[in-house]
């Protein structure tokens, strides 16, 4: 089966084949960094590392480039408040960024670059729409701001589908922007007001707009012709038809041929806002003691064209999947099984690789991907409880598994040593259940909590619980024991050895 990609360009599914050889050009709408991540920001970042990582696994080259925007009116607004000059003010934000995408398993882009490096590449641009006849320079108030002229590009519209005589005035557009030829205009150069950072250019000092930052590195390390553009369906319009005018009437060449967009993240069904007491960053969600692994499982298990509703009740939930799925990575490699192999077994491991495949396949389809590697567990549980499990059938369920980690990353259990190395985790360990975070606002007294041992931790302590009972050291053996049941680690003595499993 062919990867179909949902196109808001074409609005249809497209079969997606690279432009050159084996290999995939993206741009990805990345932060703007004045503030930390919220949880809906990392939505749509989680969508896009699903997608790097499925591209990858299908065996294409991935060169992804993802944007800082590190200059636009709210940067400078907080820096100002915070008496920072603007690029220290944005590397605190850039920083937390980068620890924010490795506590959730993101990938690195090729290119994480910030806007306020490439000003002479955005001037250059600009110069040559003026020279095309796309671009003006008002000479209202505002002192020499350049438009773009939307009128002369006849396909604007083409990706959100919106009517030109039917854009309305003041659609994100700033207010101090009333000296332009046409309202439907936008910004490709602010001029310099008093008090704000300004770069020098042929058309007075000033900084660039928001859309043009994108255009112009995209086409700096992807061509002015690329594969993939995406980011959050807010996005669409107008910023992402802007870039699409902008650099189409530039270079005189397609931009982007597939365009996706996330969905709304909402929390409890309701848009997240600060005004709402519901605006949460990941850092938000650590304090409150939630696992990051759990919280990008979370995120990934709606497909990105559905709206995805976050509540805490889901947080439990994903947390209580993500033990599953390693209690059953934890049977295969430790329980021991009769030689031989079941034909019947094997087969419903290589029935449940396809499926994962062809959902992924399917425009990305994180739910029905996620259905075919449970129905795979409860295959396999039931079969080693029934004694039906061979030796030989354990390496094609352990594939399946590698296989969803490969794509959805969260089945290592490191939350508690990376959290540590950015120095995010608590000091002391605190029990399971041992107080009631209804205090947070979620009302659960549960075992979603950062300070849990690692898989590794638990079978150390396994291990010298085991040496002590061979050595008739049983008073050790049970304070082991006891030891793990405050971390919510529950053992259970079989025949074929101490499972373990987690409240």
């Amino acid at each position: 089966m062919a990867l179909r990609l949902y196109n808001t360009l074409t609005a249809r599914l497209d079969e997606f084949h690279p432009l050159e050889g084996n290999q995939v050009r993206i741009y990805t709408c990345g932060p703007t960094v004045y503030d930390y991540a919220h949880i809906g920001n990392f939505r749509t970042f989680v969508f896009q590392d699903i997608l790097r990582r499925y591209l990858r696994y299908r065996g294409y080259e991935v060169r992804q480039v993802m944007n800082l925007t590190d200059v636009d009116d709210k940067t400078i607004r907080n820096a100002r408040e915070a008496g920072l000059e603007l690029r220290e003010f944005t590397a605190k934000y850039i920083e937390a960024f980068e620890v924010d995408r490795k506590l959730l398993n993101l990938e690195a882009p090729e290119f994480l670059v910030r806007a306020t490096d490439h000003i002479e590449d955005m001037i250059r641009l600009v110069q040559v729409l003026v020279e095309k006849g796309y671009a003006y320079r008002s000479e209202g108030q505002t002192g020499g701001s350049i438009y773009f002229r939307v009128e002369k590009f006849t396909d604007y519209g083409k990706l959100s589908k919106i009517d030109l005589s039917g854009i309305r005035a003041g659609a994100r557009v700033d207010a101090d922007e009333y000296d332009k030829a046409n309202p439907r205009d936008f910004v490709l150069w602010k001029a310099a007001k008093e008090g704000e950072p300004y770069w020098d250019s042929p058309f007075g000092p000033g900084r660039p707009g928001w859309h043009l930052e994108c255009s112009v590195m995209a086409m700096k390390y992807l061509g002015e012709t690329f594969d993939i553009h995406s980011g959050g369906t807010d996005l669409a319009f107008p910023h992402h038809e802007n870039e699409i005018a902008q650099s189409e009437a530039a270079t005189g060449k397609p931009f982007a041929r597939f365009w996706l967009h996330a969905e709304h993240l909402m929390v409890n069904g309701e848009r997240m806002a600060k005004s709402s007491g519901n605006f949460y960053t990941l850092r938000d969600m650590i304090e409150r003691n939630y696992k990051p692994t759990a919280i990008r499982y979370l995120l990934s298990e709606v497909p990105f064209r559905k709206p995805l509703n976050f509540t805490f009740d889901g947080l439990h939930q994903a947390q209580k999947s993500l033990e599953r799925l390693r209690n059953f990575r934890y049977r295969l490699t430790m329980e021991k099984f009769p030689a031989g192999e079941s034909a019947g077994l094997r087969a419903r491991a290589e029935a449940a690789r396809r499926a994962f495949e062809d959902a992924l396949d399917d425009n990305l389809n994180t739910a029905e991907a996620l259905a075919a590697v449970f129905n795979l567990v409860t295959d396999g549980n039931t079969a080693m409880d029934r004694g039906e499990f061979r030796d030989g059938d354990r390496a094609a369920f352990l594939d399946v598994l590698e296989r969803w980690d490969r794509i959805f990353a969260a089945l290592e259990d490191n939350d508690h040593a990376r959290l540590l190395e950015f120095g995010l985790a608590k000091p002391r360990p605190a029990a399971v259940g041992a107080r009631d975070d209804g205090e947070h606002g979620d009302g659960h007294q549960h075992a979603v909590l950062v300070e849990s041992l690692s898989d590794q931790e638990i079978e150390e302590r396994i291990a010298a619980r085991k040496l002590a009972r061979d050595s008739g050291k049983f008073a050790e053996s049970d304070r082991i024991r006891q030891d793990l049941a405050k971390y919510g680690v529950i053992l259970e003595d079989t025949k074929a050895g101490t499972r373990w499993k987690r409240k």
